[in-house]
This record gives structure tokens, C-alpha cells and sequence, in this order.
């Protein structure tokens, strides 16, 4: 899982900056920042795909390595939005990610393990 969970975190740096890095500099053609953001995106796609096969054929049902990734996303977009954008996050936001993170953690509850089948 520690492989699984670095690839995406990688990749979640990479989606990030896709996603969001073109809002700091909004000048830029709309049409320009689709295209930077598409290239930055591949690689996102190199890490993830990769990240969800290892996790898959190590045992992880689907709905944990969804789970897993949208925690590091949440975590990585937090640290991105201060970091970048200069965004603080406000004591509202971090308490509605936090429930989140609660509600991931059923996710992947020991008392409560969910079988894939085959």
C-alpha cells in the first residue's frame, strides 16, 4: 500500500497543478491553459494508472484506493491552495475536510473488511 500511496500522491501533485495552477495567472488564454493543463495531466495518468493496478492486484478493493486517493487529493489541494494561491484555509473548510477523512477512515475500517471478488 506505502507504493501505492506514493504514486498517488505523485500524482495528485501533477492533477493539481492541471487543475488549478492556471488561476494565479488568468491572463493567459483560456484555450493555452486547457493545453498546459492536458500535458501536466499525462503524467498525472503515468502515476495513477499504475498506482491503482498496484493497489488493485495488492488485495485493495476499488472503493479503498478511490477513498485513498481522495484524501491525498484533499490534502495535497489544501497545501497547494495556501502555497500557490496564497488561499488560508478557513477553520470551515478544514473542518468539512476533516469529516471527510472521518468518513474515509469507514472506508477502510478493520471491523468491516470489504471482499473483492475473484
Amino acid at each position: 500500500m506505502l507504493q501505492t500511496s506514493l504514486l498517488l500522491l505523485a500524482s495528485n501533485l501533477f492533477m493539481t497543478a492541471a487543475w488549478y495552477g492556471h488561476l494565479k495567472d488568468r491572463e493567459t488564454a483560456l484555450w493555452k491553459a486547457v493545453l498546459v493543463s492536458w500535458g501536466i495531466a499525462f503524467f498525472e495518468y503515468c502515476l495513477q494508472v499504475p498506482a491503482n493496478r498496484l493497489g488493485y492486484n495488492a488485495g485493495m478493493p476499488a472503493a479503498q484506493l478511490k477513498t485513498l486517493q481522495e484524501v491525498i487529493t484533499l490534502l495535497v489541494f489544501t497545501g497547494f491552495a495556501w502555497a500557490w494561491l496564497g488561499e488560508v484555509p478557513k477553520w470551515n473548510t478544514l473542518v468539512g475536510f476533516g469529516f471527510i477523512i472521518v468518513g474515509a477512515a469507514f472506508v477502510f475500517a478493520p471491523w468491516q473488511s470489504v471482499a473483492r471478488p475473484g
